[in-house]
């Protein structure tokens, strides 16, 4: 008995909560209005880009921000640029740095990215487009693309 209780005080869990959801920061721009609403065929060009960062705060907080540039262009000209900066400060204590590595570069730009959706959405209604909805994404497999580019220039620094 006295050893299920050691190896359950070497199993530490990793405990994990949010704090704070918030929009960072915001930008749209719609350089060619009013002529790109005169366009025939509503046809547009899209250009989907996703960053993440993550920060250390104090007391195990992290700060992760996950960024959205949409850029629609009809014929060359574009027609829209929003930018999302959405953000979330979550507490995270209790982990390794490679499942640290995962929650800060995966599972949280997946909590946020709901957020950022939508906001994306709203922006673009509003500047007198199409609904514009992003496709789900796989933000495992950006982080273990991530993971994967960056081993090779870490190995190289250590030799």
């Amino acid at each position: 008995m006295a050893e299920a209780q050691n190896q359950n005080e070497d199993q530490v869990q990793g405990q994990f909560s949010i704090q704070k959801i918030y929009t960072k920061d915001i930008s749209f721009e719609t350089p060619n209005s009013p002529a790109i609403f005169a366009q025939e065929k509503w046809e547009p060009e899209v250009n989907v880009q996703l960053n993440s960062r993550a920060g250390k705060m104090e007391n195990n907080m992290h700060e992760v921000v996950l960024t959205v540039t949409v850029t629609a262009k009809v014929n060359e000209d574009t027609a829209y640029l929003a930018e999302v900066q959405q953000a979330g400060v979550f507490q995270v204590n209790g982990f390794e740095d490679g499942q640290l590595g995962h929650l800060l570069g995966s599972f949280c730009p997946n909590i946020l990215f709901p957020y950022v959706r939508e906001t994306i959405s709203d922006l673009v209604a509003r500047g007198g487009f199409p609904q514009m909805l992003l496709q789900p994404v796989n933000f495992d497999a950006l982080y273990a693309q991530h993971v994967q580019q960056q081993a090779p220039g870490q190995t190289e620094a250590t030799h």
